[in-house]
């Protein structure tokens, strides 16, 4: 419990003291992680500069589809298992009438 309240404290302080631009020991993550965004940000728009860890975001952007993974979750089966898989029809269920805020549903006040 004493943890758990520490926790809650710790990021209190946290949140505050980055709403107020304060550096403190419990916002230090935190900054560096928003200047690296910053920094990022610039970097990728800048065809002339570059850094090691911003390489990464610029090939994604340029080319998603070179990150996308191969498809499935494994499993195997393939064919038999698409030909089982036969659309199903759903039943669609229909709305009760619409009414309005207060409970008339005739709209005759409009």
């Amino acid at each position: 419990v004493l943890t758990a309240k520490f926790v809650v404290a710790l990021n209190t302080i946290s949140k505050l003291s980055l709403a107020l631009n304060i550096p403190t020991e419990a916002s230090v993550t935190h900054s560096v992680a928003n200047a690296f965004k910053a920094i990022l940000a610039v970097t990728v728009e800048l065809e002339n500069y570059s850094f090691p860890k911003a390489e990464i975001y610029k090939a994604y952007l340029a080319d998603p589809s070179a990150f996308a993974g191969s498809g499935g979750g494994g499993g195997g089966g393939g064919e038999a298992a698409a030909e089982e898989a036969a659309p199903v029809e759903e039943e669609v269920e229909e709305a009760p009438p619409a009414t309005d805020m207060f409970g008339g549903g005739d709209g005759g006040d409009y």
